[in-house]
């Protein structure tokens, strides 16, 4: 089953080879989302990457994060789902 990770504070300039060719070393990269604004485009910074197995996933994570690429120093860990984003914002909210 393949794992699904985070990428954030990514050059706007990055691509998806050179993400995937990073992400390689650490195992079969099954698929990448660079995700765009919807109205102009744009990469907004963040993508999701998603490895083959657990291992090599948590490999890619501890090995990644706190690289750099392009000049910014990535923040890479597991993605969470949309639903615990949305239930963390609305708590976040309350206050």
């Amino acid at each position: 089953m393949s794992k699904k990770i985070y990428v954030g504070n990514m050059n706007y300039n990055t691509t998806e080879d050179s993400l995937r060719d990073l992400f390689s070393g650490y195992g079969d990269v099954t698929g990448i989302n660079m995700i765009t604004d919807r109205y102009t485009g744009r990469f907004r910074g963040f993508a999701f990457v998603e490895m083959e197995t657990d291992e090599e996933a948590k490999k890619a994570i501890d090995g990644i994060n706190g690289k750099e690429l392009d000049g910014r120093e990535l923040k890479v860990a597991e993605a969470r789902s949309r639903e615990s984003y949305n239930n963390n914002r609305r708590r976040y909210q309350e206050y």
